[in-house]
């Protein structure tokens, strides 16, 4: 069991990530592939993963890589997952390329004690700035293989559960956001008890900690090893199997296009919805997105109207019904 220790500042101070973070996606991503858990959930995708890996020799060398700094189980170096940057891939791997020397030996010294340190790092003493970045290579490869295919639906899921959190928390403040956890974590204040493979003490001391929803994160939530460094509790959200969720997204995409269906997917998933917002969520240039919300106001699946400076969008209850028909994973939340 991990209990975390909560004073009045830290619970003034908890955020949730609006979005999924690729590293700690990725992290849990290769964990998945290394075992045989919820062959529901994550069978076919790794059947998939297998044969994009089989005709990638590139790809499947990067994660040969990324094994042997992430078993399936036990003590993963916290330099891999650096603070939570959004949903960009690049921030993140800028941050880990830019990771002290002296922690970066501490960290490998630390995973020496449970396995042996892979030969590409030249040893934990003295790692060399070229082990950083031929690991930022192979998480880079390794993301475009594993998690690229999916990662619309992997934003979907989470932004599902980042609405019911945000809910949670407007309707009952932060015990209701905490309470919420259950069943992988328990509320007893002022304590946070969550399910956790070792027992381990994590006081907050006013830092506060950010909540990070992950797909890929399974059975129960993971943290930093570090209790130095900003905490953070990865949890897993509710989840369809991607086979499913993603025969709902095709016959939409045949439907709308694949442009204009994410961009109506993702007003749908919140409240309302401005055009940058939509262009940044989705790496569009803002002219598209504006197109593109045009168009489906004009066939009635989306309304706009000005509130100051900026016009805001939202999915009419036609469009709400068209994706329920075609099982698209969504979640009408408040606005984030």
């Amino acid at each position: 069991m991990l209990r975390i220790h909560f004073s009045w500042r830290d619970l003034e101070n908890i955020r949730i990530a609006q979005q999924p973070d690729p590293l700690w996606e990725l992290m849990c991503a290769v964990c998945r592939l290394q075992t045989r858990q919820r062959l529901v959930e994550f069978g076919h995708w790794r059947r998939e993963t297998g044969q994009r890996l089989s005709r990638d020799r590139r790809a499947s060398h990067a994660l040969g890589t990324l094994r042997t700094v992430i078993p399936a189980s036990g003590y993963i170096p916290d330099f891999l997952t650096p603070p939570v940057t959004g949903e960009c891939l690049e921030a993140g791997l800028e941050e880990l390329r830019a990771t002290p020397r002296d922690r970066l030996a501490a960290e490998l010294r630390r995973f020496a004690g449970t396995r042996p340190v892979p030969g590409w790092m030249r040893g934990p003493h003295e790692p060399p700035a070229s082990s950083l970045k031929l690991v930022s290579d192979a998480l880079r490869a390794s993301f475009r293989a594993l998690l690229e295919p999916y990662w619309r639906h992997v934003r979907s899921a989470v932004g599902d559960d980042v609405s019911v959190r945000t809910r949670a928390v407007l309707d009952g403040g932060t015990a209701a956001l905490l309470e919420g956890l259950h069943p992988f974590a328990h509320w007893n204040p002022p304590y946070l008890d969550v399910d956790y493979p070792v027992d381990r003490e994590l006081r907050l001391e006013g830092r506060g900690l950010m909540l990070v929803p992950s797909y890929f994160c399974w059975r129960r939530p993971t943290a930093l090893a570090d209790p130095e460094l900003d905490p953070v509790l990865v949890y897993p959200v509710m989840k369809q199997p991607l086979e499913i969720a993603r025969a709902g997204e095709e016959r939409l995409d045949r439907l709308l296009g694949r442009t204009r269906s994410a961009v109506l997917v993702d007003v749908a998933g919140h409240s309302t919805r401005t055009t940058t917002e939509v262009a940044q969520a989705l790496e569009l240039a803002p002219a598209s997105a504006s197109y593109q919300i045009g168009v489906l106001r004009g066939a009635g699946l989306v309304v706009s109207r000005r509130d100051g400076k900026h016009v805001e969008h939202t999915a009419t209850s036609l469009a709400l019904n068209l994706l329920a028909g075609t099982g698209t994973t969504f979640r009408r939340g408040s606005k984030t």
